[in-house]
């Protein structure tokens, strides 16, 4: 439809190969509304629109297969089709000698599929994101450091943040706590945790440490809550030479 056509151009305008077929006929594409309060804090209203079809059939395995890492986002668990679909997408990307990452998308989503995601983490995962709520949510505890532990001993890698606290990375050694970076004003935090693992998972392609990983990740997060809008609105790669990381 108009709003999936205005959607798959602008992913095209900005180098983002989308390679997803059309859905014929039923819903229409998919939307939300977002409500961001004084504080930058946002709520959506989300329509899933044609995205609840989503299955195996629509993974393009030549994009996954040809992929660094894959970027799984745990909300595709509430629909069975789209479940099938995202253990699929990581099958090929673990056939194909690739990573797959996840994130854990919102502390209600973990309560709804909280045995799949530990499942998942241990068996399937190579790198996993959430939030402190997320983390604190899949492992049914108030206690971060205990979560911490228990997250240690079911994944290789992992980035969980903290807001203003950063964030702690867990990987073979000892967790490694990454302040954030400073804004001046927080204004919407939409799109916070998805820049953050862009920057952590562009820092992992190339090999970077995990501490240059994390921080990538908050220069990538603070630009973006520092406007409205889930898109940077400066050149992140800039950004990273500013804070005298060179790729």
């Amino acid at each position: 439809d108009r709003l999936g056509k205005v959607f798959r151009d602008d992913m095209a305008s900005i180098g983002v190969p989308f390679n997803t077929a059309p859905l014929i006929g039923g819903e229409a594409t998919a939307r939300s509304i977002i409500f961001v309060t004084p504080d930058g804090a946002r709520s959506m209203n989300t329509y899933l629109g044609a995205s609840v079809e989503f299955s195996p059939a629509d993974v393009d395995e030549a994009t996954v297969r040809d992929g660094e890492i894959l970027y799984l986002e745990g909300y595709l668990f509430d629909k069975e089709a789209a479940k099938a679909a995202f253990i699929h997408a990581a099958e090929i990307a673990h056939a194909a000698g690739r990573r797959v990452s996840l994130t854990l998308s919102d502390s209600f989503c973990v309560d709804r599929h909280r045995a799949s995601f530990q499942q998942l983490i241990r068996g399937q995962v190579d790198i996993l994101f959430a939030n402190e709520d997320e983390l604190l949510s899949l492992y049914e505890t108030s206690d971060f450091d205990h979560a911490v532990s228990l997250l240690r001993a079911d994944t290789g890698l992992a980035a969980v943040t903290r807001s203003e606290k950063g964030s702690v990375v867990i990987g073979d050694g000892d967790p490694i706590v990454v302040p954030a970076e400073p804004v001046n004003q927080v204004v919407d935090t939409t799109g916070a945790g998805d820049q953050y693992a862009a920057g952590f998972l562009f820092g992992i392609a190339n090999n970077l440490p995990l501490s240059t990983c994390a921080h990538l990740g908050h220069i990538a997060a603070a630009e973006v809550i520092s406007h409205y809008g889930p898109r940077p609105e400066v050149p992140l790669a800039d950004l990273a030479r500013k804070a005298g990381i060179v790729i």
